[in-house]
């Protein structure tokens, strides 16, 4: 849910495949986090930065435990909205700070569960998606009997509403799954994973909610789009089952309001929906992709480098599928990254120098090219 933002963790072999996309980050984040048992994994390095890192400069830690997720910049580059279960709250709410981590403002409701917040980039509002018309309580967590699963929650709709949290809109009304929505730059789409066709696919919407348009129609879950900043393409994650038992596993959990796709691959496409193309094709969990202001590269998540599937770090690859490269490394997960509209600053989420199981926590380093 965009983030949005999915995340399911599934055994293939002696490799954990955890598939974030969809997601909706907190719960993205905290699911994710769960899914890999929290404080047991890899060993975190001490400090923010490490040697290895060398387009990471200056990191800077922007909260401090809880589970904090899905920051994205403003249009002028000066405040976060993100999602954090803090604050006494017991699941994710949408909340603002500035690049200091300080002036945090709760702007959803407070009610329900909240995803995938996103600025408008011309008018004081913003997006995300909220369970609360459908119950003021958290909904549950799913059965992982089944294994690990991601619950898709009928009752996530998109709203819109001013900084402030006020002067609320809902802006999708289709039971079974609306969320992971990000704004075009000029302000007149907002793309959108729906489950209101059947099965889980994009969709852009007017940014009143009117002249809804569908733009992937393959079976399998397609998610956490975002546009470019020049608004002429749109990057997202994708798992499309290959085999007639993979497809059947996907269809019975569907039906279940739940999914454990088997793995996340990356996808680039015209903002119409025209010209898709598959990126990566690595077999990995590769989620959360988000292009940069030049147009010809796109940073994202993926446990590529792990045999166990544990743990993720941040990875950069150019729009042909060419030139990988890893960015992070030490700690256990790194994920949900976003350039700076001049693209000289990275926002991202990290487990790197958390104090208690499950945390994760926003930060913010210089872009060094």
């Amino acid at each position: 849910m965009k983030a949005r933002i999915v995340v399911a963790l599934i055994l293939r072999g002696r490799r954990l495949a955890l598939v974030l996309g969809l997601v909706v980050l907190s719960a993205i984040a905290l699911s994710v986090w769960e899914a890999l048992g929290g404080s047991h994994g890899a060993k975190e390095t001490g400090g923010l930065h490490d040697p290895r890192e060398s387009h990471l400069a200056n990191i800077r830690q922007l909260t401090f435990g809880g589970q904090n997720a899905e920051a994205y910049f403003s249009a002028d580059g000066t405040r976060l909205i993100f999602q954090a279960t803090r604050d006494g709250f017991q699941c994710d709410q949408i909340f603002t700070m500035n690049l200091q981590g300080h002036d945090v403002r709760l702007v959803s409701t407070g009610k329900g569960r909240t995803t995938c917040a996103f600025f408008f980039p011309d008018r004081p509002r913003f997006i995300y998606a909220s369970t609360h018309l459908g119950d003021p309580e958290c909904p549950p967590r799913p059965d992982m009997s089944q294994g690990y699963v991601w619950p898709i929650y009928p009752t996530y709709d998109i709203f819109s509403a001013d900084l402030d949290g006020s002067r609320l809109v809902r802006l999708t009304d289709t039971w079974g799954y609306d969320a992971e929505g990000a704004i075009s730059p000029d302000e007149k789409r907002i793309v959108f994973t729906s489950m209101r066709d059947g099965d889980l696919d994009l969709y852009t919407m007017d940014a009143d909610g009117r002249d809804v348009k569908r733009l992937t129609h393959e079976k399998g879950y397609d998610g956490g789009a975002f546009y470019s900043y020049d608004g002429k393409s749109i990057v997202y994650r994708a798992y499309h089952p290959k085999t007639q038992e993979e497809l059947k596993a996907y269809e019975d959990l569907l039906g279940k309001r739940l999914v454990r796709p088997g793995r996340m691959e990356l996808f680039l496409m015209d903002a119409d929906g025209g010209n898709q193309r598959q990126i990566t094709d690595n077999g990995a969990a590769n989620f959360a992709p988000f292009l940069h202001p030049n147009g010809r590269q796109i940073i994202f998540a993926s446990n590529l480098h792990d045999p166990t599937g544990r743990t993720f770090a941040l990875y950069l690859i150019n729009v042909d599928g060419t030139g990988l490269e890893r960015i992070t490394y030490g700690e256990r997960f790194a994920s949900f990254p976003m350039f700076s509209p001049d693209g000289k600053q990275l926002v991202f989420v990290s487990t790197r120098n958390a104090r208690a199981p499950r945390e994760m926590n926003i930060f913010i380093a210089d872009w060094v090219p």
